[in-house]
């Protein structure tokens, strides 16, 4: 059995074929707005109609998803999720074609066909367009890096973008004078360079990404706005390698105070502090510096430890005196060895 719906092609409404591309479809859509808006023909009740029908039509294909569902069902593309589902339910190949061109097949396994496709497809068309419920705003994502100081302590960015900000001209609702906004072409939202401070926390790492919540693009149709996420890169340090939360540091030990013990000054990002030697400390040997390391994320008060790597530096010239003291220190090395091999 075959039933033909009979609609109007909307591609023939905005003037373009049904291979044109998006961009095709955009610019027929705002050539022909401009031309018939009621703004622009004051009183014009054809212009107006004219202008309702040529948005209703951009409405439709003028959505990727809207005209994957024109295209194969025609004027009733709306119920497509509901042709679909009883293709699934009931099966077989009931075919129908549409005024645009596009068909499909629709088996209902028998029945009053006639009830069954009033009841599916039933619309007022004489009502107002379709309203969607609200949205939430898409999220913004934007790089930033920081120096490992900056990271250490926090810090601040400002940031400069491109973002969705309500149209002015519509306040956000889309429609000026009981049609589509032309400024925003009925979105309600316009792209607008936008300036923000944000801060940063201290303890972030290379790979965090840090949410500044309410800062992304607006909602539609009173849903809330989106988020900003900062994706964080942490610049290298000529001193400093950090690991997770620990920073490590070469520490340069004279080799006398290596065998001896001693004191040296170990840098940190707030300072130097005093790192007590103990006596034979072999070089490469790590030191321990507890909370000397990076702030955890998230985690107040709470920090990594830093690690003192020792460097023992073996003198670069000796005076007779220094010469005749390792002798001597060599020479006792030398009997301590022979007395342990006796």
């Amino acid at each position: 059995m075959m039933v033909r719906v009979m609609a109007s092609n909307l591609y023939d409404v905005l003037g373009v074929s049904r291979t044109a591309s998006d961009k095709e479809i955009r610019t027929a859509y705002r050539k022909l707005a401009r031309k018939f808006h009621p703004d622009v023909n004051p009183g014009d009740k054809a212009a107006e109609a004219r202008f309702k029908e040529i948005a209703a039509a951009y409405e439709v294909v003028g959505d990727e998803d809207n005209r994957k569902k024109y295209d194969k069902y025609g004027d009733q593309w709306e119920h497509a999720d509901q042709i679909e589902e009883m293709q699934r339910q009931r099966g077989g190949s009931w075919s129908f074609t549409t005024g645009n061109g596009a068909g499909g097949d629709a088996d209902f396994g028998g029945g009053d066909f006639g009830s069954i496709f009033e009841n599916l497809f039933r619309r007022d068309r004489g009502g107002p367009r379709r309203q969607r419920g609200p949205r939430p705003g898409q999220n913004i994502e934007t790089p930033i890096q920081v120096s490992l100081e900056e990271a250490y302590r926090g810090t601040t960015r400002m940031l400069q973008f491109d973002s969705m900000q309500p149209c002015q001209t519509c306040k956000g609702t889309g429609e000026s004078s009981g049609a589509v906004c032309l400024t925003c072409g009925g979105a309600g939202q316009v792209s607008r360079p936008r300036r923000i401070e944000v801060k940063v926390p201290a303890g972030v790492a290379t790979g965090s990404r840090v949410r500044i919540a309410g800062e992304g693009h607006p909602g539609i149709g009173g849903g809330p706005k989106g988020d900003l996420y900062l994706q964080v890169t942490v610049a290298g340090h000529p001193r400093f390698e950090r690991k997770g939360d620990d920073l490590y540091v070469d520490v340069d030990v004279p080799v006398v105070d290596a065998v001896l013990g001693g004191e040296v000054e170990v840098p940190t990002i707030d300072g130097r502090v005093a790192l007590r030697i103990k006596e034979l400390t072999q070089n490469g040997a790590s030191i321990r510096l507890a909370g000397k390391g990076m702030p955890k994320l998230g985690k107040s008060g709470e920090r990594g430890d830093m690690y003192a790597r020792i460097r023992v530096q073996v003198p670069r010239s000796l005076t007779d005196e220094q010469r005749a003291l390792f002798e001597q220190m060599r020479g006792s090395a030398a009997e301590a060895v022979s007395a342990k091999e006796g």
